[in-house]
């Protein structure tokens, strides 16, 4: 058997773990970690881990395909990377190693508001086929103009979040003082000192910013005025009436990420949406909610009204399997991606995408599917799942 990827890391977890040697603390500790006990992070996984496929080997089973569309549009496999703030400063160039990774394997790249490439550099890097996720700007001209420029720049789908009312209590970060730029305190300089390659990657390509808002900023702000800047340009609660211009404006496909319960499934529906994704923001977000793979066993019941994806948790291509056998019509991950770059730099997008459309291609074969939609035909159904 060949293998299309760098064998001594074949799994997320040994990713994960070379990242968290290759990084300064301060950058890990953002990528990693979640808020208050870090309890809904490891919820997330655990829980997928709980459902099990069920084999059907004498079937007439003839070959897998993980091929799959979406808004009209058909991908090599049924995931894409989910947007992620400040790639940059975790492993420099981060968003754009991602950007053309995607693109190379025909799978969806979304680009975060918040991270540290523009939305046109993505789509040059795409071709056009970056989704962009938008944090809802406080005032209508900065919205209008970030969308302006989205629609502009080829985007097919616009995600806005709604998961984001208030920002986590993280304790990682207040502890090292995460800022854009990071606060270079004496405990954060000897962790820089200890990665040179980090550091010397950083130098070249310069220091991160956030690209994408860099023409609405004042020069460069001190990290009091930066913050100041964030929590007056953005307003992270949604509600119908914020929702109506972004659906009015916005001619392609529009998405809604963050979803937890059915009434806001329902809602998303009510307000003209095309798909929404279940998500607790990777556990970032609420401590004390459910794990994403819960409700989203509750909210597939809506697919024939609303395109159905989900993220958070997903480390692997049995994870995928799972959750695409839940009902999922998608899945996103953020984190695994994040440690396949930080772990192997420029070639970690290609690596993580490879590697786990070899794992997810090894499930499809296992339980004799042919096609991901067939997945839900295979789940077990458990007496704790929907």
């Amino acid at each position: 058997m060949s293998f299309p990827f760098n064998t001594d890391y074949p799994t997320i977890e040994s990713l994960r773990e070379r990242a968290r040697k290759r990084m300064p603390g301060f950058a890990f500790d953002y990528l990693d970690g979640g808020c208050n006990e870090n309890i809904n992070i490891r919820r997330n996984t655990e829980e997928i881990r709980e459902i099990q496929l069920v084999p059907r080997y004498l079937e007439n089973y003839k070959q897998s395909n993980l091929g799959t569309e979406i808004f009209g549009i058909k991908y090599s496999a049924p995931f894409g990377i989910a947007p992620v703030g400040l790639q940059g400063l975790m492993w420099p160039n981060a968003p754009e190693i991602l950007a053309k990774a995607a693109h190379k394997h025909n799978i969806p790249f979304i680009l975060s508001t918040v991270t540290t490439t523009s939305i046109e550099r993505a789509s040059e890097l795409t071709e056009g086929k970056a989704w962009f996720q938008l944090y809802n700007p406080a005032e209508d001209w900065l919205r209008e103009d970030i969308i302006k420029r989205a629609g502009a720049a080829g985007c097919p789908v616009l995600v806005i979040l709604c998961d984001v009312p208030t920002f986590g209590y993280r304790p990682k970060e207040i502890r090292n003082g995460l800022a854009m730029p990071p606060i270079l305190n004496i405990r954060n300089i000897f962790q820089v000192m200890g990665k040179p390659r980090w550091a010397l990657q950083t130098l070249y390509h310069g220091t991160p910013n956030f690209a994408t808002l860099k023409p609405y900023m004042k020069g460069n702000m001190s990290i009091k005025q930066l913050g100041k800047f964030m929590n007056e340009t953005f307003s992270g609660r949604l509600n119908a009436e914020r929702i109506k211009p972004i659906r009015d404006q916005w001619k392609g496909k529009l998405v809604l990420k963050g979803v937890a319960s059915e009434e806001d499934a329902e809602e998303a529906i009510r307000l003209g949406f095309d798909g929404i994704i279940v998500s607790n923001h990777g556990g970032r977000q609420l401590d004390a909610g459910e794990s994403s793979v819960r409700p989203l066993q509750r909210i597939v019941k809506y697919k024939d009204k609303i395109t159905v994806m989900m993220d958070s948790g997903i480390r692997s291509g049995p994870d995928i399997a799972r959750v695409m056998g839940s009902g999922a019509d998608f899945c996103f991950m953020g984190r695994s991606f994040m440690y396949g770059v930080g772990a192997l730099g420029s070639k970690g997008g290609d690596h993580t995408i490879s590697m786990l459309k070899m794992q997810l291609q090894q499930v499809m074969e296992q339980v004799c599917c042919e096609q991901i939609s067939d997945l839900p035909k295979h789940m077990l159904r458990a007496k704790n799942q929907i």
